[in-house]
């Protein structure tokens, strides 16, 4: 028999923390949250200080029972949820469930699991923070108050369906009026200059920047013709050349949004993905003899500081691996934004020792990639400096001056593990000017005068829309990722190329909450908001107060909404295809997972069919057109348009063009096209810009790592 109980949220996470506690800890999972609000009412007593109505979570009950029957004959009960007010909560709810006094020490808080960690943590239970429970309990109530007093108006005045989140609300304000800003957009015409000169030893490219020392950007051409006949005649002479040497700092660690922020640019995974994955590298995976590891820290956090003892272990690692011109004379401290809980850890390895390589054979790619992505940016972010050689030139032509510029790397520093965006430009660009003396004249071989117009904001990608988010102190790190889904479940935004597009049932619903309910849409508002919860959390606000303040005015909008929004009619957009049935033309319809077509004579008819994307390729089996098609988990395949009868699928994208060896189907794996053929298997030397017929081959790869199976 054990003699304690620890409870934690998942059996991952329990199975690792197992491993740690040995024989004398029972370890279960509660599986997440087992006591909530009812989700068929509101569950909130407005006359009686917002009193919470809490129930078992419908499907919990034998879990609850369960843990009760384990802690019967312990001595002690440990609750180790996550280290965030959610998991607080939740353990806030065990202890009432299980009879646990207020006065036990029996919560159990790590950043981290791993043995040092979790002993750590162990030796030193504290009491559950009813602060931080208070904070978690008024969002859940003024979430709840905004979603399930507007949405059911909502309901009533537009279409069954349709919710208006406190948070998420706000959210696509900020989409739609990018929008609104993209539609209004005019652009302006401007002109660039570049000049092609010939030193004594190179060629190189200088570009116009202003008369008689002022700035100037032609703004038609009529200016720029006035600058080409200024300088017509006039020799090109060189007349201040700086060197200098030019410092780059690494990147802090991730935090929660970073993470999201990056792992969209350099992976391509949308937030929840990311934070999928990043939950299962926190939670701990199996590696080979080495047991159940957990990889990394907890991965909810806006904080930027990083325990001593990992900085000396990463310290140790660079200088062996990398040499000691690579380690800065002191570790990097970087300074978290305001409000962060610095009680936790940025995202980083649990050691660093265990390199991606190391592991890579036991994590699945998307897993490895992710980890690759935090083991570099954390361990870069303790290395050196980059150093960089720059030159710039002024060359005048009479009294118009040009200006060329030119960087090499001197010293890459954290940039031989991790490079960003800038940095990638930058080390692309490359390349110092030739030696240059100031007074030397200069031949100058052509001038190139370019066209170009201003460009509108563009939309919001999810790496963008989670840094604004952040930004403007809107939601906190768990919610970045449930907001964005909700927008795109509800149909208030589609994502498309990776951005996305505002659809009319998410401006008619913003425009209504923007009529009625201007606080609740107002980002300062929100912001603010959030920094109330910060300190119901930290003890300087009570939460009732706070959710007193925001009803009271809440409550007026309300009832002014509810007398005064017109009821309005959505005409469905109707389709040229006709229903089997009963044949009356099909009408586009918004579900939950998107639009499909449907028969307007519902109920009295129900057909109903999904939208299905036809491709320009033939299936390589039967010769009919290849569609494209979603599993449940709306992951995109395509399969071909006869199936039944043909079942042939693939994962990758189908191209057009055949393959040079066999003459099937090819398909599109990164950047470079394969044969589906398992037989074949060719990858071929084509990217996705220039894909073309006359496709080389490359290396061939066995059919078991050929993409694109024929018979699946």
């Amino acid at each position: 028999m054990s003699d304690y109980l620890v409870i934690v949220e998942s059996p991952t996470k329990a199975k690792t923390i197992k491993k740690y506690l040995g024989r004398r800890y029972k370890v279960n999972a509660s599986m997440g949250h087992v006591i909530d609000l009812p989700k068929s009412q509101i569950g909130i007593d407005t006359e009686n200080n917002f009193s919470p109505k809490y129930i078992t979570i419908r499907g919990k009950g034998e879990k609850l029972k369960e843990l009760k029957s384990a802690a019967k004959d312990v001595k002690k009960i440990y609750l180790a949820a996550d280290p965030d007010r959610e998991g607080e909560a939740i353990c806030w709810h065990l202890s009432r469930a299980l009879g646990i006094s207020d006065s036990e020490l029996c919560r159990v808080e790590f950043n981290e699991i791993t043995e040092l960690a979790i002993k750590e943590a162990f030796k030193k239970p504290r009491l559950i923070d009813h602060n931080r429970v208070n904070a978690q309990q008024a969002r859940r109530v003024l979430d709840r108050l905004v979603g399930y007093k507007i949405s059911p108006l909502l309901w009533k005045k537009v279409r069954k369906g349709l919710s208006a989140g406190r948070v998420q609300s706000v959210a696509l304000r900020l989409i739609v009026e990018r929008e609104n800003e993209i539609e209004s957009f005019t652009p302006e015409e401007y002109w660039t200059l570049e000049a092609r000169l010939k030193a004594e030893k190179a060629e190189f490219t200088a570009r116009y920047h202003g008369k008689q020392g002022k700035k100037h950007v032609p703004s038609q051409r009529s200016e720029l013709d006035d600058v080409l006949a200024g300088i017509e005649g006039q020799d090109f002479i060189v007349s201040s050349v700086k060197k200098k040497e030019r410092k780059r700092n690494p990147s802090p660690p991730f935090t929660t949004s970073s993470l999201q922020q990056e792992a969209s640019r350099k992976l391509g995974f949308a937030a929840r993905k990311t934070m999928m994955i990043a939950q299962q590298l926190y939670e701990g995976l199996q590696l080979g003899k080495e047991g159940v590891v957990g990889l990394i820290t907890y991965i909810r956090t806006d904080a930027l500081r990083v325990s001593q003892q990992a900085q000396e272990e990463t310290r140790s690692f660079i200088s062996n691996e990398y040499g000691k011109n690579y380690l800065p004379q002191k570790p990097a401290v970087y300074r978290s934004k305001k409000g962060a809980q610095e009680a936790h850890e940025a995202i980083r390895p649990t050691s660093v020792l265990r390199t991606p390589e190391q592991v890579k054979e036991f994590l699945s790619r998307d897993q490895n990639r992710l980890y690759k992505l935090i083991w570099n940016r954390f361990t870069a972010s303790q290395m050196a400096h980059a150093v960089f050689d720059t030159v710039s030139v002024d060359i005048t032509a009479g009294s118009y001056l040009f200006r060329a510029a030119g960087s090499q790397i001197k010293f890459d520093g954290f940039m031989k593990l991790y490079i960003e965006g800038s940095d990638e430009e930058e080390k692309k660009e490359g390349g110092l000017l030739p030696e240059l003396s100031e007074g030397e004249k200069l031949l100058l071989l052509e001038l190139m005068p370019e066209q170009h117009f201003t460009q509108p904001p563009p939309r919001f990608s999810e790496a963008m829309l989670v840094k604004t988010l952040e930004e403007k102190g809107i939601g906190r790190p768990s919610t970045y990722a449930p907001i964005i889904d909700t927008l795109q479940t509800r149909g208030y935004v589609v994502r498309e190329a990776k951005v996305f597009y505002a659809t009319e049932m998410g401006r008619l619903v913003l425009d209504l909450l923007l009529e009625f309910f201007p606080a609740v849409l107002d980002v300062d508002f929100t912001a603010q908001m959030e920094e109330r919860l910060d300190k119901i959390a930290e003890g300087e606000l009570d939460w009732v107060e706070v959710i007193r303040s925001f009803y009271e005015s809440f409550a007026v909008s309300l009832k002014i909404a509810e007398e005064h929004m017109e009821k309005i009619v959505i005409e469905p957009e109707v389709s040229d295809e006709a229903c089997p049935n009963c044949g009356r033309n099909l009408v586009y319809k918004m579900g939950k997972y998107g639009k499909f077509l449907a028969c307007p004579g519902f109920p009295e008819c129900r057909y109903a069919k999904p939208i299905i994307k036809q491709m320009d390729v033939d299936c390589p089996l039967c010769g009919k057109p290849l569609v494209e098609r979603k599993t449940k988990r709306r992951r995109k395949f395509f399969g071909c348009s006869g199936y039944p009868e043909c079942e042939f699928t693939t994962w990758d994208t189908p191209k057009k063009e055949k393959c040079p060896q066999c003459g099937y189907l090819t398909v599109l794996k990164g950047k470079a096209l394969q044969c589906a053929n398992k037989e074949c298997a060719q990858f071929l030397s084509i990217s996705k810009k220039d894909a073309t017929g006359d496709a080389k081959a490359a290396t061939k790869r066995s059919g078991s790592r050929s993409a694109g199976r024929s018979n699946k």
